[in-house]
């Protein structure tokens, strides 16, 4: 796409942050007390492995961000705790964080790497290996129509 405009597209992995945290009806903004604040991700494919980078500014890594891989569902989690001094204007977010993909197949949990650098998380996950068919076409044979061993 050499000089051409590049295009978002909308991903192909579902995200369970579109199906289950909506804003309750009429109340622009609302959401429960206890509700954790999504991540804003980006999720890229190629060479063999997928990259998943997440905005967590102002994260430690080693204290905040947990990583979670059951099945094909990836999970990151990060808390943002507030400081203690005064201010007089804030606009950023603090307490948990949190947004769960699901990717096309199970994800090979020991080969999963991590990294967090300038306020980005990055996840590269290797694609799972092509599934073998378990099952196949079993040809059939003509029987010869007399029994072994008979005579003709």
């Amino acid at each position: 796409m050499a000089g051409g405009k590049v295009e978002r597209r909308h991903s192909h992995f579902p995200d369970f942050n579109d199906w289950f945290n909506r804003e309750f009806p009429g109340l622009p903004g609302w959401r429960p007390g206890s509700a954790a604040h999504s991540i804003p991700v980006e999720m890229t494919s190629g060479d063999g492995e997928y990259v998943l980078k997440a905005e967590l500014p102002g994260m430690d890594p080693d204290k905040d961000i947990s990583i979670r891989v059951d099945d094909n569902l990836i999970t990151v989690s990060a808390e943002h705790s507030e400081s203690t001094e005064d201010k007089e204007h804030s606009e950023f977010r603090y307490g948990s964080f949190r947004r769960t993909l699901r990717l096309p197949g199970t994800i090979p949990v020991d080969d999963v790497d991590a990294s967090y650098a300038d306020g980005i998380l990055t996840v590269r996950i290797p694609m799972p290996e092509e599934e073998t068919p378990t099952g196949r076409t079993i040809p059939v044979k003509r029987a010869d129509t007399k029994a072994e061993g008979e005579e003709p």
